[in-house]
């Protein structure tokens, strides 16, 4: 007879999630479900407010990643006005977002899913987490922790706070960079640089190991959508989109982000609240893609910092074509963290970040803005329709985690089918089927904002939890 076997919650992961196993009648896995199961209804809760605010309201979206959002918020809101933002705004907003993206891929890396590397995949729960990491390797972790001081420490600078600034804004950004702020953040240069260099040193001999992992968590044939500069270099902040297959092929390039509804759909699926975007033009699910740091190291061609652009050197050359390895998520996460520290050293010697002119101010132009940056797990769009009266209309939040949605499912079922066997069930075999998911380091409080077709359930309880009454829609 067959059955079903439930991993709930999953672990070390942002968010609420769990994942159903599906067993044949042999006992063999059949086929596996990603569930996401938190509802957030941001999209909604814009409307009527004016645009000017989104900003501030869009940071609340994700307390690991507001950055991103204000980001995108903000650029939607630039086209709104339709102005060009000062130079030295644009730079606080590039250095803040190279911040964002070394705090939070450390936080993935060394407090998520380093347990996995340093203590084993089979490692007992009670010591697979950053406790047990701070017990047997002492110094690894304190670099971690110190690491992801960093990139907050620079967004508290520069913004103000180190979670929900309020300090970006339509047309630039609210406050000036003093040299002050400025010393002090390369004054963290040297050590986070070091510790970089330790942590390669540390994780790339252990790859050997995890070979079995490698091939067989998420490893398989997608596209990959990233941004790039007009020259093809690694970007974050402003640049076009560009589409590859897995054997490198450009499929799609120089893509307007402001046109992405052109060539993203969005599908929807009754057992999930997070959507199921897909390239148009091989339509939904033929047209999965992933994006984040795997997909954005597949789609640029060099970083355009030295220390970065030799590990990504080494990086495209673990594959002929694409890099299709789930896994080396983490790896292209070491990658970018290097490359975010080379970037914030570059524009902290910037003289012009220092200037004082931070804001351009102007009346609403238009009704239509799109607002995008490339978030630590991909690339995020904003995209805003309002009234005369600058009033928000309509919200729509294309977020980078629901992106991966289609890969996130398939690398859960190939990675039941290969490591899970009902007769022997064993624990470290259910980590590794949550370790797939780590792999994408979703972030599910971001993308779960517009209600597909899954059945929403409340529940009435008294103080004892006696249920008082029950609805359910769908």
């Amino acid at each position: 007879m067959s059955e079903r076997i439930v991993i709930h919650p999953v672990t070390r992961v942002e968010g609420h999630a769990k994942i159903s196993i599906y067993l044949d009648d042999a006992g063999e896995v059949s086929s596996a479900q990603f569930h996401v199961t938190e509802f957030r209804g941001f999209e909604k809760l814009c409307e009527g407010r004016p645009f000017h605010e989104m900003p501030g309201l869009m940071s609340h979206i994700c307390g690991i990643c507001p950055i991103s959002h204000i980001l995108a918020s903000s650029k939607a809101g630039d086209m709104l006005l339709g102005v060009e933002i000062p130079r030295a705004a644009a730079k606080q907003r590039r250095l803040v977002n190279y911040a964002q993206v070394l705090q939070s891929h450390a936080l993935s890396f060394f407090h998520l899913s380093s347990p996995d590397f340093f203590l084993g995949l089979d490692a007992a729960p009670a010591k697979r987490n950053l406790f047990g990491l701070i017990e047997s390797n002492p110094e690894l972790a304190r670099r971690g922790i110190r690491l992801r001081q960093f990139g907050q420490r620079v967004i508290e600078l520069v913004g103000g706070k180190r979670i929900h600034p309020a300090w970006g804004t339509p047309g630039g950004v609210l406050r000036a960079v003093g040299i002050a702020e400025r010393d002090e953040i390369l004054s963290w240069v040297p050590e986070a640089l070091e510790s970089m260099e330790m942590v390669f040193s540390q994780f790339k001999p252990l790859l050997d190991a995890l070979a079995p992992e490698i091939e067989h968590i998420g490893n398989f044939p997608t596209l990959f959508l990233g941004t790039v500069t007009p020259d093809g270099a690694l970007e974050f902040y402003d640049g076009l989109i560009r589409i590859v297959d897995a054997e490198r092929n450009v499929v799609a390039d120089g893509l307007d982000p402001h046109r992405y509804a052109s060539y993203i759909g969005e599908a929807s699926e009754e057992w999930s609240f997070m959507k199921f975007p897909f390239y148009k033009p091989l339509g939904y699910p033929g047209g999965a893609y992933r994006v984040g740091p795997l997909a954005r190291l597949n789609v640029a061609q060099w970083a355009g910092t030295p220390l970065a652009d030799r590990e990504l050197k080494e990086f495209k050359q673990r594959s002929e074509g694409a890099v299709c390895h789930s896994f080396f998520f983490h790896l292209a996460r070491l990658i970018e963290m290097l490359h975010s520290i080379e970037r914030i050293e570059e524009l902290a010697n910037d003289p012009e970040l220092l200037r004082e002119h931070v804001r351009a101010k102007a009346g609403q132009n238009r009704n239509h803005g799109v607002g995008s940056c490339e978030a630590p797990r991909g690339v995020l769009f904003h995209d805003y329709e309002v009234d005369d009266d600058g009033l928000m209309r309509k919200v729509n939040l294309l977020i980078a985690t629901a992106q991966n949605n289609l890969a996130m499912n398939r690398a859960v079922e190939q990675t039941a089918q290969h490591f899970i066997s009902a007769r022997r069930l064993q624990e470290g075999m259910l980590n590794r089927v949550e370790a797939a998911i780590r792999c994408f380091d979703p972030c599910l409080s971001c993308s779960t904002h517009a209600a597909g077709k899954m059945p929403l359930v409340v529940e009435l309880r008294d103080s004892s939890h006696q249920l008082l009454d029950r609805a359910q829609r769908g």
